[in-house]
């Protein structure tokens, strides 16, 4: 079988040949980081269509985690285009923090259409490294098809672990890998190489379950949903929170 699969790999190479070529000369990233906003502006339109409800009864729970201000102060990890400022309550003051600085353009446009939350900063790191954000600084941490596509998902869990106040919450919401001997989870894998050019680093085969029941949270809640868009490669969805 994996003779099998990376005789497709090759095939699949071979057909997307001049992505790969521009990849390995240096020049695909820096466009694929320009045009990548523009590719999730439209498909989170789709996505929040397909998940609205489910995303509205995940992030309705932000409001129990408000400090005595009345406020939460909540870190959008892998911010993208905020897509997900419309599921935030009245109250939130919102730290955006995403490695692409292309998404600035969208987020502004995010926030001017949700007047009801409160914009701290838009800090450009990645989540593996945080250090602008001091220890215990943040009520809830929301992570939304980020850990697909980070180097380390350990180490992201990490920084999220320190910056979270005791008792504070990371809301996910991830796809991960078909099932164990399935053809879905072959033709991910066959799919997965050039994928990874064209998601801006998105791995479809990761077990991102197995990184938040390691992470040393105190309570982890997490059920799975069918993937909202049937089209794309990417898996079955893992959603729910995690308490430090």
């Amino acid at each position: 079988m994996n003779a099998f699969i990376r005789l497709l790999q090759l095939l699949v190479l071979l057909l997307t040949l001049p992505l790969h070529v521009l990849a390995l000369l240096g020049y695909w990233q820096p466009l694929c980081k320009t045009y990548f906003p523009y590719l999730m502006a439209v498909l989170t339109i789709q996505n929040n269509r397909k998940v609205e409800n489910k995303k509205r009864e995940l992030f309705s729970q932000i409001k129990k985690f408000a400090g005595p201000s009345g406020k939460v102060a909540l870190l959008e990890l892998g911010c993208g285009t905020g897509a997900n400022f419309g599921f935030y309550p009245f109250g939130c003051r919102i730290t955006c923090l995403d490695p692409n600085p292309h998404f600035e353009k969208f987020l502004r446009k995010s926030m001017a259409e949700n007047k009801h939350l409160e914009y701290e900063q838009f800090v450009v790191a990645s989540g593996e490294d945080m250090r602008q954000l001091a220890d215990g600084s943040m009520d809830v941490v929301v992570c939304t098809l980020v850990l697909c596509s980070v180097d380390s998902p350990k180490k992201v869990l990490q920084e999220v672990h320190r910056v979270l106040r005791p008792g504070g919450v990371l809301f996910f919401w991830e796809h991960v890998a078909e099932p164990l001997g399935s053809w879905a989870l072959m033709w991910q894998q066959v799919l997965e190489p050039t994928w990874k050019h064209i998601g801006d680093g998105c791995c479809l085969t990761r077990e991102t379950w197995k990184d938040l029941e390691s992470a040393q949270f105190s309570e982890l809640q997490m059920e799975q949903q069918p993937p909202p868009i049937k089209w794309l490669p990417v898996g079955p969805h893992i959603m729910g929170k995690a308490v430090k």
